[in-house]
């Protein structure tokens, strides 16, 4: 089995090296003020030019019109990744702003979180799965909390999608097993503190994530 690696929440050109060298396929730019590893569309584009093979992602929550164009003009993004309330119509409609597709994320602590991603099959190109957010928290995601990955092995959908939630190199292997995931989406868990990305951990993740895998590089 191949897997999928995403590094996101990158906020440095030494991130974005660190990334590409240990072969992440994909580096995800956080454009979205209330994030600690928030970028503006202009630095995400900058940072993106150093993403060699791999395709860069634009994280954002709720943008407006305006907000994705500003995205596609800063960044020209490989992928949308929407973290907020966005409809499967407007899911859709963000297409036109990234250059391969668009992906949901969901916060999941039961089964029943699961489910509301069938209502976006057909509007999207991928999904992910992160760990909801705590009562009255300021942001969707990046929260760096892990979940019951089980509640995903037998999930079964046409719609690639990510795991995410509370990774680390340490127990991307264990999550793997649990979930049946064929790819892994970190941000905090190779950090050394909120928004500061710890440049051993990364190719740690990595390799962890194939080591468990049996691949090299997907």
């Amino acid at each position: 089995m191949s897997i999928g690696v995403k590094i996101c929440g990158l906020n440095s050109p030494e991130a974005v090296v660190a990334s590409v060298d240990a072969g992440a396929d994909y580096l995800g730019f956080i454009v979205f003020e209330k994030s600690p590893r928030a970028v503006t569309a202009a630095e995400a584009g900058t940072y993106a030019k150093g993403k060699g093979s791999a395709s860069s992602v634009a994280v954002l929550v709720d943008p407006d019109d305006a907000m994705l164009a500003r995205v596609l003009t800063g960044m020209a993004p490989d992928y949308i990744q929407l973290h907020g309330q966005e409809s499967p119509q407007r899911c859709q409609d963000a297409r036109h702003y990234a250059r391969r597709g668009v992906w949901k994320a969901f916060g999941i602590a039961s089964a029943a979180d699961l489910q509301a991603a069938r209502r976006y099959e057909g509007y999207v190109d991928g999904f992910v799965f992160d760990a909801k957010p705590p009562a009255g928290a300021d942001r969707p995601g990046g929260w760096g909390a892990a979940y019951d990955w089980s509640l995903l092995h037998d999930f079964e959908s046409e719609t690639p999608w990510l795991l995410s939630g509370g990774l680390t190199p340490e127990n991307v292997a264990e999550a793997l097993a649990r979930s049946g995931a064929r790819g892994v989406d970190v941000a905090s868990g190779v950090e050394s503190a909120p928004g500061v990305k710890d440049l051993d951990a990364i190719p740690a993740f990595i390799g962890a994530a194939r080591a468990a895998s049996g691949t090299s590089r997907s």
